[in-house]
């Protein structure tokens, strides 16, 4: 049997399709809840309940290096990764006894953080070379140049929010 070329183009494209479906669901975050039942069996007092979801961070693609009029190497040379994650729903509640001196106004305190999209990314490296572009003046020769070396800042983006209660 003789593979001819569209064929091969025709197998890598089949190949690739059933990857590309096989890949699982990436879950956003996962509930994990705080087992402290053996405190409370311990030492007899009520203990807290701690509910959250542990982030699972998604890197994205790197951000492609841009060329600039007169710059021999691009920027960043150290390409920007851009990573997000969903924090999960948090909830911290805690018995808060006599709340007024009566034994009526038990309560509970709360903390709640509802879910929030974060995104961050990673510091990139700007690289300068010590030549210029060739130069027609200098019979097309480049220049030396003070070299450029830094880095970008990283980035950090959501809006977390918290609530506070008392039920």
């Amino acid at each position: 049997m003789k593979m001819t070329a569209r064929g091969s183009i025709a197998a890598l494209m089949t190949c690739m399709a059933a990857a590309g479906a096989a890949t699982p669901a990436v879950a956003d975050s996962v509930p994990v809840g705080v087992p402290l039942d053996a405190v409370k069996t311990t030492l007899g007092v009520d203990t807290p309940r701690v509910a959250t979801g542990v982030p699972v961070p998604v890197v994205g693609a790197p951000e492609a290096p841009r060329f600039h009029k007169g710059d021999l190497l691009p920027n960043p040379v150290l390409p920007v990764v851009p990573i997000t994650t969903d924090l999960g729903d948090t909830l911290v509640g805690t018995p808060v006894p006599n709340l007024l001196g009566d034994p009526k106004t038990d309560g509970e305190g709360t903390l709640e953080a509802p879910a929030t999209r974060l995104l961050t990314r990673t510091p990139g490296a700007v690289v300068g070379a010590p030549l210029t572009m060739p130069d027609g003046s200098n019979y097309g020769i480049p220049n030396l140049t003070t070299p450029k070396l830094g880095l970008t800042a990283p980035e950090v983006i959501g809006t977390p929010a918290a609530l506070l209660g008392l039920r």
